[in-house]
């Protein structure tokens, strides 16, 4: 393949031990979608599929140093932020973006791990909004970041949509709200997410699971949106293929350790994780 064409992406996140989300499912989901995947670390996280035990927060300077690296060199085409912790990394993160004019950008605001850690400091909410959210394509906030980002309750699908206009108008071009968390259309049956740019609002539906393999559902989802935007894809196509790719890869998992195990990362390859482990 011509080094040119080859489509680069860049993950800017917390290190998650357990590999089930953060840098090391951002980056298995980018080469599952043949996108060379680069990575720039804000924090470093004891965990494992039972919790978050510790976190260490890198410096602002190293976390923009590793974009600069990456940016003036390789060069991406898209790019995601996930756990980014303090208000300082946030505006380091926004002011190389803006340097580097990163116009594909996947703002996942992780606030909360799946267990309860907190992963953002309660000053670092304002500086989503004023700092990234304007510089974002897409925004995928699940439905209590949504709840934090918008101020109100979110019971509804009427709600999600408030919710949805008032996020798009602290300047983020395209939200998908994600559902999963509540029941909306169709019941206890469905997981319904809400994709909307302000003049259109979309209801993404896929089954819900019954499962404990998780974690990392949010990561996943983000950076294949990511690998869809870097390839070309319009953000539409990128966020219907990306959520039909989430769906399948929690439903093909495999159990892994005594908790919240994380997603099949490989699902798009078809069964090979799950008929190796059989053998």
């Amino acid at each position: 393949m011509d080094a040119n064409k080859l489509p680069r992406a860049m993950t800017v996140a917390g290190s998650d031990s357990g590999g089930g989300a953060g840098i090391q499912a951002d980056l298995k989901i980018f080469m599952n979608y043949e996108v060379y995947g680069t990575s720039a670390i804000a924090a470093i996280t004891v965990q494992n599929t039972l919790g978050v035990s510790d976190v260490l927060m890198l410096s602002p300077a190293i976390v923009a140093a590793q974009i600069d690296a990456v940016a003036g060199d390789i060069g991406l085409d898209a790019a995601k932020t996930g756990m980014l912790g303090t208000s300082a990394i946030i505006e380091a993160v926004a002011d190389r973006i803006k340097y580097h004019a990163i116009a594909k950008l996947v703002v996942d605001p992780v606030m909360v791990s799946t267990s309860g850690h907190k992963l953002l400091h309660e000053d670092a909410i304002e500086s989503y909004i004023k700092k990234m959210l304007p510089l974002s394509l897409v925004a995928t906030p699940n439905l209590y970041e949504a709840e934090i980002l918008s101020g109100i309750r979110i019971k509804t699908i009427n709600d999600l949509k408030e919710a949805a206009r008032r996020i798009l108008d602290m300047g983020t071009h395209w939200v998908l709200l994600k559902g999963g968390h509540r029941q909306f259309s169709g019941g206890e049956s469905l997981v319904t997410d809400l994709l909307s740019d302000g003049s259109i609002y979309e209801e993404i539906s896929n089954p819900r699971i019954a499962t404990t393999s998780t974690h990392g559902t949010g990561c996943t989802l983000s950076a294949a949106i990511t690998a869809g935007l870097a390839q070309g894809m319009s953000v539409p196509d990128a966020v219907r293929r990306a959520s039909a790719f989430i769906n399948g890869a929690i439903r093909t998992a495999v159990p892994l350790g005594g908790g919240h195990g994380p997603v099949n990362h490989w699902y798009k390859l078809g069964t090979f994780l799950r008929e190796t482990v059989k053998k």
